[in-house]
């Protein structure tokens, strides 16, 4: 199943808020995920892989440093699936 990119957001937002217990409001498209929402290498590998089993997709490690902000990451997961 194909997930829209309204349903990648609102499901990183879930992951993101459970490793860091920032609100899920606070997890948009245009926020970057160092600089406006403080998450640091360890913190953003835990989300990359939680995201990965809830997606279905695989994110490569040399892929996640290209993922600065959380559109980058949501439009990356939508484009992945099968």
């Amino acid at each position: 199943m194909a997930f829209s990119q309204a349903e990648v957001l609102a499901g990183l937002a879930e992951i993101v808020n459970d490793e860091t217990g920032i609100a899920t409001e606070s997890v948009q498209l245009e926020k970057s995920f160092t600089d406006d929402l403080d998450i640091d290498s360890i913190s953003m590998m835990t989300i990359v892989v939680n995201a990965e089993d809830k997606f279905g997709v695989k994110i490569p490690d040399e892929e996640v440093k290209n993922l600065i902000t959380v559109g980058d990451a949501v439009n990356f997961i939508v484009s992945a699936q099968g």
